[in-house]
């Protein structure tokens, strides 16, 4: 056999050679240095048999990082041998401690146990210092192929092991791992040696997790871990973890009294509080004017519908276990809608249209229902009723581009104000393979494709391409924000759409008098109203700018003697629209501005009697880059400064 260098040489090699073998093959200091493979693009083992005719190359322990799959699956390894090393020590039989999976995630990795007795997180450290003596030891890490009924004498004792490896073809070899004395059924791959293995880890947590994501089955704990090639990454990571923690919208909007959840009304369904409302509320005059300004024709549209509409859209088929149970009522089967699109097209087609008034632009706040997970509710984050800002554009095949482009346009018009920058273009295409989650028609999805590409083209954006992130109905443009945290979180979509208009037979009247069936473009400007003020509030940590914040202007008082002044500035800014407070409390002067600041109050005006004869305020504004003092601020230049910002949305 043979493989292909990055160089363009090729390598001779023995059959079912190793990329261990090649690299023996170039040199001694190479084998020793190398730590994995690439084979034809995919990351691989130094003990897998390469593919005859591969295109490899080798990564070493100087760029450590390009392996960090197998690392950190290696890591998982580690600890699984460590978790059974530390109940040994307590006396259980090796047989005591039974395994589930253990792969690698981002950013580390993971291991399901069912354990005599249950780990606790104060048992983390101890379980660290095992899997680092691990790693001391230098064990190799060795792969071998065994038939079935070897692997289900090796783990009689396991019966997760043995329910994965019945499931396995008769005819088929199974694959083990071994460092030492403990051996795993693993399809790898892994490092060649634990002494390879970065130190740079750290156990994080454990949990529950049912076998196999069923939650019929037995409940597993599960311990994960983070990994990196570097320490300084690690230590990156940690304090990364430290600013989510102090950023975390759940903890910032109880300290703000922004929203909760009542268990008597049940997860995943938030209630605003006013602060929270105000904030929505808004967010939303700042879209709908936006739409409204761009000739969106806003609606409203009712929350269920009957099953039959999610049938003929395709919905059903997609998205049905994630729809809330059907409500039988007389004959009729209603569900609570999980999209909005079926209603705007209904909204469309029940009157006919010529060329002439399209495109037809159709918006709405409108309110959808999925039934998450419980265990996937977080916050405002990940609900299950939310509010989306919702578009449709219904529009001729020759207006597709400069509808893309308006959209766009209008996407990149809020995130300026929002002040969002670093942002990038995903365009998400079908699978082609994928013949169950898209509908097949090989035309269409190459023109939706094509139109997109060449839109992003002509408006100059560098974009890249995600195979298998399309809607099941057509592709689509995802707008990426880079989150205060480094992390990307997809905000804005403008979807393409041929499918729907052909599902639901939409027509519109040509200038020759013919019938012709309309584009459709899905365009979701803000995301959810729930899903944006988390991310809102994570980006601003609660520091609002004047036009978003729940609470504007505190007015705090020196002495008593001040308060009817503070009311009647207080009067003027809240006759100007402006959301004012007065802090009258007999508190001390400083335990006031401390408690204005604990609120996240964007401006403080502080007076007393120089202040008073004057007319003036001072001022103390928090800034991203901290507090700004002003003295002898003239009250109504003042106002007249907050009105505009606010109403500019500065």
């Amino acid at each position: 056999m043979h493989v292909t260098l990055p160089d363009g040489k090729q390598l001779d090699l023995p059959d079912g050679a190793t990329a261990l073998d090649a690299a023996k093959a170039i040199g001694p200091r190479l084998a020793q240095d190398a730590l994995a493979a690439t084979a034809n693009g995919e990351l691989t083992d130094l003990m897998t048999p390469l593919p005859d005719g591969a295109r490899i190359t080798l990564v070493t322990k100087k760029n450590p990082g390009d392996a960090a799959a197998l690392f950190r699956h290696s890591l998982s390894h580690a600890l699984s041998m460590a978790v059974g090393e530390y109940y040994e020590a307590k006396g259980f039989p090796k047989e005591a401690v039974k395994r589930g999976v253990g792969p690698y995630i981002e950013n580390g990795f993971y291991q399901d146990f069912d354990l005599p007795e249950p780990l606790r997180e104060e048992d983390l450290p101890e379980i660290e210092k095992i899997m680092r003596d691990i790693i001391g030891r230098g064990l190799d890490i060795v792969r071998s192929d065994v038939g079935k009924q070897k692997a289900l004498e090796q783990f009689g004792y396991d019966p997760y092991k043995v329910e994965l490896i019945s499931e396995l073809p008769d005819d088929e070899p199974i694959t083990f791992y071994a460092q030492g004395d403990y051996v795993d059924l693993c399809r790898g791959p892994h490092f060649p040696n634990t002494g390879k293995l970065p130190q740079a880890f750290k156990l994080m947590s454990t949990s529950g997790a049912y076998w196999r994501g069923n939650e019929k089955n037995p409940i597993l704990q599960r311990v994960y871990g983070v990994a990196f090639a570097t320490q300084k990454e690690l230590d990156e990571y940690l304090r990364l973890l430290e600013e989510a923690k102090r950023r975390d919208h759940r903890r910032i909007g109880k300290e703000m009294d922004l929203f909760f959840t009542s268990e008597v009304i049940g997860p995943g369904l938030p209630l605003w509080l006013p602060g929270g409302a105000t904030i929505r509320r808004e967010l939303e005059r700042f879209v709908v004017d936006k739409e409204l300004a761009q000739g969106y024709q806003h609606v409203y549209t009712p929350i269920m519908a009957k099953s039959e509409l999610y049938k003929i859209s395709g919905h059903w088929d997609h998205y049905n276990e994630d729809m809330f149970p059907v409500m039988k009522m007389d004959e009729e089967e209603l569900v609570l809608r999980p999209m909005n699109c079926p209603h705007h097209i209904q909204i469309y087609s029940h009157k006919p249209h010529s060329y002439r008034e399209l495109p037809i632009k159709i918006a709405e706040l409108g309110m959808m229902h999925r039934y998450e997970q419980s265990g996937q509710l977080t916050g405002l984050s990940r609900v299950r009723e939310m509010t989306l800002n919702d578009a449709h554009i219904f529009c001729r095949p020759d207006q597709i581009q400069a509808e893309l482009r308006a959209a766009i346009e209008l996407i990149q018009d809020c995130y300026n104000v929002l002040g969002f920058t670093g942002f990038s273009y995903r365009l998400s295409l079908r699978d082609p393979n994928d013949t169950e989650k898209y509908f097949q028609d090989d035309e269409m999805w190459n023109s939706a494709e094509a139109q997109l590409r060449e839109g992003l083209g002509k408006m100059g954006l560098e974009f890249y391409e995600s195979p298998g992130d399309a809607a099941f109905y057509g592709p689509k443009v995802d707008i990426q924000v880079r989150s205060a945290l480094g992390k990307d979180e997809t905000l804005s979509t403008v979807q393409l759409d041929f499918l729907l208009p052909q599902k639901f037979e939409l027509e519109y009247v040509a200038e020759d008098g013919s019938r012709q069936r309309p584009v459709m473009i899905h365009r979701g400007l803000l995301s959810t109203m729930e899903r944006m003020t988390a991310f809102l509030i994570e980006q601003t940590a609660g520091n609002f700018p004047l036009w978003l914040a729940p609470r504007q202007v505190a007015i705090i008082p020196i002495a008593d003697r001040h308060n009817d002044y503070a009311w009647e500035l207080r009067n003027e800014l809240h006759a100007a629209g402006l959301r004012v407070e007065v802090d009258d409390s007999s508190n001390r002067m400083q335990a006031k501005v401390r408690e204005a600041e604990l609120s996240r109050i964007p401006f403080m005006l502080i007076v007393g009697d120089k202040e008073q004869e004057a007319r003036e305020v001072s001022l103390r504004e928090r800034t991203a880059e901290g507090t700004q003092e002003r003295k002898g601020v003239k009250f109504d230049d003042l106002k007249a400064e907050l009105v505009k910002r606010r109403d500019t949305r500065a």
